[in-house]
C-alpha cells in the first residue's frame, strides 16, 4: 500500500519480487489464455527495446532509488523497493511475471517445474536448468530449497521473516532422482505454489536463524544472478552491483549497475547532472524533461492543467526522454466502515454510486497520455488472468440511486443540526494530532458550506509540488487541516471559507440525529501527492452533489499511513496497492474480516477499511486450495464481485508508471507488468542505429 506509491513493507513480499517490471518485446502480446474477460494490459511497455547486436559491452548504469536500502533479505519486514531490485539482479528466481502480469518459468533457472501428484498429497518436481551455480560455485539444489522452506514457514520463531504465505503449506522438501530434482511435498492443497522460491536465497542465508536475520542486511556474499553485490556505501548512498563471472546465461551487456539514493524532487536535476541514467520520475517533471529535449535542453516550462514547471535555463535534458506506462498498481478509495456513517453499509454503497470513475482516471492519466480506464477490479489489472470487470456488483455512477440510498439509511435532506463545536472526528478509536492541530476549528473549511461570513477568512493557496510519483516523504513536519472547495479553475484549487457549493450540489445539508453528514478525507500533503489531491477535489465535488459533506485533512507523508491509515483514523483515503499474480495468497490479508483479538482490539491484518465478510475468506481460501487453474479463476472473480458489493474500497486507474531515462540506454525504462531482464541492459553502441519508436510526449 502507498499513497500514490508504495507497496507496503511488509505484504506481498514475493508479489513485489514477481511484479516489479521487465524487459519485453515492444508489441504488446494478447493473452495466451484466450480469456476475454482478462482482456490485455491498458499500456505496453516502454523500455527502448534494442537487439542485443546493437548494445555496446560495458558501461555503467546508475539508476535512482528512494533510499539505501535497509537490508538484503526481501523476507524481512523493513525491505524495500530497492531490496527488490537488487534481488532480481542477482538472485534466482524459478518464475517471473510475463508481459500480461502472469507467472512464468524463468528458464535460467528451471528446466521444468509441475504438480507430478495429487493425492495423497500434493507434490511439486522441480527440475533445476544444469548450469544453475551458486557463485562460490556449489550448485543450487534441494538443500537451498529446505533451508529457504524451514526460514520461513512460521514454525520457528527466531527467525524475523515479514510473512510464511505458501511456505507454512509445505510439509517436506527433498532431493529427487538426481541432485538437479527437488520435490516439494505439501501438507495440503496449494494453488499458487509457483509464488514460491522466488527469489530463492542460498543455504548460507537461511540456515539459522543469526545468518538470516543479520546475514545479508548490508551484504551478500553469495550470489546466482547476472549480478552480484560489490558493496553497499550508505555514506555515498550507493550500492554497487557488478556482473557475476560464474553467470551462465546470455553474458550481461553492462560492466556495472550503481543504484544511487535520490529524492524524488531532485530527480530531473539528477539526470541533467548525469548523477543518475534512470529514475522513476513525477508527473511535474515531464513536462520539464519532455520539453528539455524538444527545445535543446533549455528546460523551458510548459503550461498546462494549472501548473507551471519552474524555469531552469541551465538544465542539459536534451539527453533524457521521458518513458511511460502503467504500474502494477492501481489507486483506491478507501472508507473506513469501523465506525461512523460509514459502518452503514448503505452510506458506503451511496459514496460509490456518486462517483464517476472514468472522470476521476482522467484527472490522473490524461495529462499524461495514458488510457484513462477506471480499473474493474479489487484482485487484478487487465491483462492478467484473475482479471475480470466486476463493478456492476456495486453499479455504475447514479446520483438518484445515491440519494436513495441515503434515504433509506435515515440520512434527511435539511433535518436539523445540532451545533458542535467541533467536527465530528473519523472513524477510528481515538483522535489524532491532525485534529488538535491549529487549535480547534481554526483555518477549516466545509465543502458546501455558504452559511458563514465570506470577509471571515483567510486564503489557502497550494504550492505547486510533485505529482503521481508520490513515494517522496515530506520532512518538513507541518500538519494542517483544511476543508476546501473548487470552483472550476486549476484542479486542486482551494476556495475560502464560505465560497458556496458547486454547481449541482444538493440544497440543504443531509442530517440524521442532529448530525450532519460529514465524511473526514485524509490526504497527504508532501511533494509527489499533487495528483491524489486533484483527484481528491473531484471526489468532494462528486458527493457533494448527493448531500454528503467532506473534510479535507492533509497530514505530513511520514505520518500518513501509519497514523491514520493503519490505524484507522479517516473516513476517505487514496491510496494505492500493488497487483499480485497470487491473489489467492497475497490478496487475502488485505480483504479479510477483522476479528476480535484476544487483549480486545480489532485485528485487521491488511484490511485498513475494516469491511470484510465471512463469505469473501471463505471464497479466498477455495481458490488457495483449488488445483484446477479454472476453478480458482472463477472463485478470484466471485470474491471480487463480493468485495465491490461491500462498498469498503473503490478501485478508480493504474498508477502511471513515468521513467526518466538516457536516451541511449536501451532495454530499460518503464517495465510495466515484466520483470527485468538485467542482462540485456545497456548502452547504444557508437553509430547504432535503431527501429523508430513511437514519438515521445
Amino acid at each position: 500500500m502507498s499513497h500514490d506509491g508504495v507497496a507496503p513493507r511488509a505484504v506481498m513480499r514475493s508479489v513485489a519480487f514477481l511484479t516489479a517490471g521487465a524487459l519485453a518485446v515492444p508489441v504488446l502480446a494478447g493473452c495466451s489464455s484466450g480469456d476475454d474477460e482478462a482482456g490485455r494490459p491498458l499500456a505496453g511497455q516502454d523500455i527502448a527495446p534494442a537487439a542485443r547486436n546493437l548494445v555496446a559491452d560495458g558501461g555503467t548504469l546508475r539508476w535512482a532509488v528512494d533510499a539505501v536500502p535497509e537490508t538484503l533479505n526481501t523476507f524481512q519486514a523493513d525491505a524495500d523497493a530497492g531490496t527488490t531490485r537488487v534481488a532480481q539482479a542477482v538472485l534466482p528466481s524459478m518464475f517471473r511475471t510475463d508481459q500480461n502480469g502472469r507467472p512464468v518459468r524463468n528458464p535460467d533457472y528451471l528446466e521444468s517445474a509441475k504438480v507430478i501428484e495429487t493425492e495423497p498429497r500434493q507434490v511439486v518436481l522441480y527440475k533445476l536448468n544444469q548450469q544453475a551455480v551458486w557463485s562460490d560455485g556449489r550448485e543450487i539444489g534441494a538443500a537451498d530449497f529446505a533451508a529457504q522452506w524451514r526460514a520461513l514457514s512460521g514454525k520457528d520463531a527466531a527467525y524475523w521473516s515479514a510473512h510464511n504465505a505458501g511456505y507454512d503449506r509445505i510439509d517436506k522438501i527433498e532431493r529427487g532422482a538426481n541432485d538437479l530434482e527437488v520435490r516439494v511435498t505439501f501438507s495440503r492443497p496449494y494453488a499458487d505454489w509457483k509464488s514460491l522460491f522466488s527469489p530463492l536465497y542460498p543455504k548460507d542465508v537461511m540456515g539459522t536463524p543469526d545468518a538470516f536475520n543479520d546475514g545479508a542486511r548490508r551484504k551478500l556474499q553469495i550470489s546466482a544472478g547476472p549480478f552480484k553485490v560489490d558493496k553497499v556505501d550508505t555514506a555515498k548512498k550507493d550500492i554497487v552491483l557488478n556482473r557475476n563471472p560464474r553467470w551462465w546465461g546470455r553474458p550481461t551487456k553492462l560492466s556495472e549497475i550503481v543504484l544511487h539514493a535520490v529524492p524524488r524532487d531532485k530527480r530531473a536535476t539528477a539526470l541533467a547532472d548525469g548523477t543518475v541514467d534512470l529514475a522513476e520520475i513525477a508527473p511535474a517533471e515531464v513536462e520539464r524533461i519532455s520539453v528539455a529535449g524538444r527545445d535543446g535542453g533549455t528546460g523551458t516550462p510548459l503550461q498546462g492543467a494549472g501548473r507551471v514547471s519552474a524555469k531552469k535555463p541551465q538544465d542539459k535534458l536534451s539527453g533524457v526522454e521521458v518513458r511511460k506506462s502503467l504500474d502494477p498498481a492501481y489507486t483506491q478509495l478507501a472508507l473506513n466502515g469501523s465506525g461512523g456513517p460509514l459502518a452503514d453499509e448503505r452510506v458506503r454503497r451511496a459514496v460509490a454510486r456518486a462517483l464517476d470513475r472514468t472522470a476521476l482516471a482522467k484527472v490522473a492519466l490524461t495529462p499524461l497520455g495514458l488510457p484513462p480506464v477506471p480499473v474493474g477490479s479489487h484482485l487484478a489489472l487487465s491483462g492478467q488472468t484473475d482479471y475480470a470487470d466486476s463493478s456492476g456488483a456495486l453499479g455504475g455512477q447514479d446520483t438518484k440511486e445515491a440519494q436513495a440510498l441515503l434515504a433509506e439509511a435515515g440520512w434527511v435532506l435539511g433535518g436539523p443540526v445540532k451545533e458542535q463545536k467541533k467536527p465530528e472526528k473519523a472513524a477510528g478509536p481515538q483522535g489524532s494530532a491532525a485534529d488538535r492541530s491549529n487549535g480547534g476549528d481554526d483555518g477549516v473549511f466545509i465543502v458546501g458550506e455558504d452559511n458563514k461570513d465570506p470577509r471571515d477568512h483567510k486564503n489557502k493557496h497550494r504550492e505547486p509540488t510533485g505529482d503521481e510519483g508520490g513515494r517522496h516523504l515530506a520532512q518538513d513536519g507541518k500538519q494542517y487541516t483544511e476543508r476546501h472547495v473548487q470552483q472550476g479553475g486549476a484542479p486542486g484549487a482551494y476556495a475560502p471559507k464560505g465560497t458556496a457549493a458547486p454547481a449541482g450540489a444538493a440544497a440543504g445539508t443531509l442530517a440524521k440525529d442532529g448530525k450532519a453528514l460529514t465524511l473526514r478525507f485524509v490526504l497527504p500533503s508532501g511533494p509527489g501527492s499533487d495528483t491524489l489531491r486533484s483527484v481528491a477535489d473531484r471526489i468532494t465535488q462528486m458527493l457533494e452533489k448527493v448531500g454528503i459533506r467532506t473534510e479535507i485533512t492533509r497530514v505530513p507523508d511520514e505520518s500518513y499511513f501509519k497514523d491514520h491509515i493503519a490505524s484507522g483514523q479517516y473516513d476517505l483515503a487514496l491510496y494505492s496497492w500493488p497487483s499480485s499474480a497470487f491473489p489467492a495468497t497475497d490478496a487475502r490479508p488485505v480483504y479479510a474480516k477483522p476479528v476480535p483479538a484476544a487483549d480486545g482490539s480489532l485485528s485487521v491484518e491488511q484490511n485498513y477499511t475494516r469491511v470484510g465478510t465471512d463469505q469473501i475468506d471463505q471464497l479466498f481460501d477455495e481458490a488457495a486450495a483449488t488445483l484446477d487453474e479454472d476453478e480458482a479463476k472463477d472463485l478470484i472473480r466471485k470474491a471480487d464481485s463480493r468485495i465491490w458489493a461491500a462498498a469498503g474500497s473503490l478501485p478508480l486507474y493504474q498508477r502511471p508508471q513515468l521513467i526518466g531515462a538516457r536516451k541511449t540506454l536501451v532495454n530499460a525504462g518503464a517495465f510495466g507488468f515484466q520483470t527485468p531482464i538485467y542482462e540485456d541492459m545497456g548502452f547504444l553502441k557508437k553509430g547504432a542505429m535503431m527501429a523508430p519508436g513511437p514519438t515521445k510526449s
